[in-house]
């Protein structure tokens, strides 16, 4: 093979590289819907018109040429299913050599193959957060996904105009990971505290330093030295300027209260606080001060600091006015969303369009997304899940999953081999192998939701 030949070759690649990088774009025209949109009611009868990946028209009668038309008589369409709270498709969940790892980003370690995201799209869900574990009280920065399974370059995966996000953790997992497990701070409650105010405060003489050399570089003839650049501390600064929004794990009211007035001293409002599962003491701080919570339906007990709790938090905090979400956290319930807020309206009796919410535009609120996705409105992302029966009733099952307008999941169409497939770490790493975290769920439940993940991961 000559110079020529390879070099052919290697514009041949790159031809293909940026073909398969390109975003898919879809077109499509669902006809007799029952359209749930959310924001708007629900709408009977209804066609909904998507063009280039955008929902153009909502109405009746509506016609397109040379696009893919969908007789959904009989079914329901809602909003794309978005998980506020996800580890799906991600190759590592923590770094946790530092109770401080604002530098590291989950965008490095997303995994485009991984059949997590075809069996999340199986369930409607078209959008999830994709967060670092909880060993560290400040983790790295997540990030947000649409689930366009199928392209083997993982940027394809990223939703590039959702805002920055980062992770922190309160209680048991980074006293555990640090404290008890290698003699440093935090080792208590009160040590998480002051390790996220230690880290603020180290971020403002940061960025004095910074505003210094700026202010300096404008006198003629001088030439200042510029600082040190530090992407953990320029994290920090970030999320102090608003830039960066705070997702929170968190289980009791004391800690939330804690954190909600250590941002306070700090000016930040951008927090959402994950799990919460002791949040209905503290809802009206919740609904003052930050931007929601996103909860377990009914996961608890499986530690200590979960013991208190109540299937009725979802609803108690939606009722005193607290953006309220529900997560998976799990690449099993991700399939289930739908059953999960059913669970909410079942013992808070919430209505559907409550119910709804906590799974499409509150969590899209949450991530910063709720212009773009979240309910199904005239100009926004074409992702759309079209259900048999009402998406809260025990019989509902996806038929059809878009994202962006483009067809990613039919129930009709589902290879076989995508039910069969198995990561390879299910079954090199067993999870009796490694590391424990002392949890324990629900029976079958616990193997099948826990198989291959590193339980050790502190994710909870």
């Amino acid at each position: 093979m000559n110079k020529t030949h390879y070099i052919l070759a290697g514009l041949f690649s790159m031809i293909c590289f940026l073909s398969q990088a390109q975003t898919q774009k879809g077109s499509v025209l669902i006809k007799n819907a029952t359209v749930l949109t959310v924001t708007n009611g629900t709408l009977e009868n209804t066609d909904v018109l998507v063009e280039n990946g955008v929902i153009r028209r909502i109405g009746s009668n509506l016609s397109a040429s040379n696009v893919e038309t969908i007789d959904a008589s009989g079914q329901y369409l809602m909003p794309g299913i978005i998980d506020a709270h996800s580890h799906v498709a991600l190759d590592a969940v923590n770094e946790a050599t530092s109770p401080i790892t604002s530098e590291v980003k989950m965008a490095d370690v997303v995994n485009p193959y991984d059949v997590g995201l075809y069996r999340a799209l199986a369930g409607g869900v078209t959008v999830s957060h994709a967060m670092h574990g909880s060993a560290n009280a400040i983790g790295g920065e997540n990030i947000t996904l649409k689930h366009r399974y199928g392209s083997g370059n993982p940027e394809d995966l990223f939703m590039k105009d959702a805002p920055r996000t980062i992770k922190f953790a309160l209680g048991e997992n980074p006293t555990r990971v640090h404290g008890r497990g290698n003699g440093n701070q935090p080792r208590t409650r009160m040590g998480v505290e002051a390790v996220i105010r230690n880290g603020f405060n180290e971020a403002i003489q940061y960025k004095k330093t910074w505003e210094a050399y700026n202010e300096a570089k404008k006198v003629k003839g001088a030439t200042p030295v510029p600082p040190k650049y530090d992407t953990r501390l320029q994290t920090l600064a970030d999320i102090l300027d608003g830039k960066v929004i705070i997702h929170c794990h968190s289980y009791r009211a004391d800690e939330i209260y804690a954190l909600i007035n250590t941002c306070r001293d700090f000016g930040i409002t951008n927090i959402v606080f994950s799990h919460v599962n002791e949040g209905f003491k503290v809802a009206p701080e919740l609904a003052e001060y930050t931007m929601g919570a996103s909860v377990f339906a009914d996961w608890w007990a499986y530690k200590f600091e979960v013991y208190y709790s109540t299937a009725y938090n979802a609803a108690i905090l939606t009722e005193n006015g607290v953006i309220t979400s529900i997560n998976s956290d799990s690449g099993e319930l991700i399939r289930h969303l739908y059953h999960e807020a059913g669970k909410a309206q079942r013992y808070g009796e919430l209505n559907d369009e409550q119910t709804l919410a906590l799974i499409t535009i509150n969590p899209a609120k949450q991530l910063g997304i709720a212009d773009k996705v979240g309910s199904i409105e005239e100009g926004k992302q074409a992702d759309l899940v079209l259900f048999n029966e009402h998406p809260l009733s025990v019989y509902a099952v996806p038929q059809m999953t878009f994202v962006d307008g483009v067809k990613y999941f039919d129930i009709n169409s589902d290879p076989d081999d995508m039910r069969l497939r198995v990561s390879a770490s299910e079954t090199v790493e067993p999870i009796f192998l490694k590391e424990h975290d002392h949890k324990c769920m629900h029976g079958v439940d616990f193997f099948f939701t826990n198989f291959g993940r590193n339980l050790f991961d502190h994710s909870h």
